[in-house]
């Protein structure tokens, strides 16, 4: 049996006609009509309310887990979406589609010049910004990009061990790193989560401590499963320690309230969290590989580019950038219509869920730094 057709936006009204009824808004310096947002449902009946925007590929890191030693070929910067561009799309899923959130990644967003622009040009929608981050250049920006809106951040943290770091990461920067989340705390970023990609072998040992790091400085700590991205194609599911193994290791020490925890359920956000029983925060686990969420995936991403993925893990892409980039004599608004109606057919494709361990499973041709987090 086919799957349901994809619903998309219904017949709107002109800017004029909504503009004499609803209140405009200035985005990226250029006023818009308010307009009645339809949802936008894929194939398996999900409301996709959530977007991640790549803004670079580039990253002063080399993660093992994400990109080779020497590097990437990074992309020529005049094929990046400008800032422009970004607050563009973003505008549209909002508008025509009621998005509730954006969450900003890269690469390394911070690299990108005058990020705080970019927040203060999203601002005006209303919406939850986000971004997810290395740390290391928070102590110079966190209060600036906080002023122009962000409202939260995750920041990558996979050991707190100076060599179990250096080897992970390649540069010497865990103090710059443990000092940026200070940073994001003064600032008033709120919730500052700290994300760790846990790998056995090589920082599963840190579970417990990283849990300590995160109850002691009031954040809350999210353990990623290790997902089969990394650019030197070296996964192997033998490396991948169990989210319930995590959260076992983690109760033994700190109980948790629900000891209960083999079966996690969650909403639309990739972790399942659970409460200390002393009250003191959470802990939370993205269990990708052995207790994958795509029953609630609400995400769809941009790359830094500008293609469209409907699944971190997709095999097709669809180009917003040739859209965004049309003759200047396009009016605006067939240019948003254009990139509404390419965003609701990428949805109408959104699969059911990845395929990781199962033996028709194939990897993206992309490493999670070229698509964004």
């Amino acid at each position: 049996m086919p799957p349901p057709l994809l619903r998309t936006v219904a017949e709107s009204t002109t800017e004029s006609e909504s503009a004499s009824t609803l209140p405009g808004r200035s985005v990226a310096g250029v006023a818009y009509a308010e307009r009645v947002p339809e949802p936008l449902i894929d194939p398996f009946e999900r409301r996709v309310t959530d977007l991640r925007v790549s803004i670079t590929d580039r990253c002063n890191f080399r993660c093992t887990y994400c990109m080779p030693e020497e590097g990437m070929v990074w992309l020529p910067r005049d094929e990046l979406l400008t800032y422009e561009e970004q607050a563009r799309v973003v505008r549209v899923c909002v508008e025509r589609y009621g998005f509730e959130s954006v969450r900003i990644t890269g690469g390394e967003p911070t690299l990108r010049a005058h990020l705080p622009r970019l927040v203060s040009m999203l601002a005006p929608l209303g919406i939850d910004i986000a971004m997810t981050t290395n740390g290391v250049k928070l102590p110079e920006m966190a209060h600036d990009l906080a002023a122009a809106g962000l409202r939260r951040i995750n920041v990558s943290l996979d050991s707190l061990r100076p060599d179990v770091f250096r080897g992970l990461t390649r540069p010497d920067d865990l103090q710059r790193v443990l000092a940026g989340i200070d940073a994001a705390l003064d600032a008033g970023l709120n919730p500052v989560k700290v994300n760790c990609v846990v790998m056995r072998g090589v920082n599963d040992d840190e579970v417990v401590d990283l849990a300590a790091f995160g109850r002691a400085k009031g954040v809350g700590v999210r353990f990623i499963e290790f997902m089969p991205l990394d650019a030197q194609g070296a996964w192997s599911e033998d490396r991948v320690v169990p989210a319930s193994e995590i959260l076992d290791r983690v109760h033994t020490v700190f109980p948790l309230a629900d000891p209960e925890h083999g079966m996690m359920e969650h909403g639309p956000e990739p972790a399942a969290r659970f409460s200390y029983a002393d009250g003191i925060g959470d802990v939370g686990v993205i269990a990708s590989v052995t207790e994958p969420f795509c029953d609630h995936c609400d995400r769809i991403r941009i790359t830094a580019e500008g293609k469209l993925r409907t699944c971190l893990f997709a095999l097709e892409e669809f180009d917003l950038r040739d859209i965004l980039r049309t003759d200047d004599d396009v009016a605006e608004e067939e240019v948003d219509d254009r990139i509404a109606a390419e965003i609701a057919r990428a949805v109408g494709t959104k699969w059911a869920g990845h395929r990781i361990g199962q033996v028709d499973f194939i990897r993206p041709g992309r490493s999670m730094s070229q698509i964004g987090g």
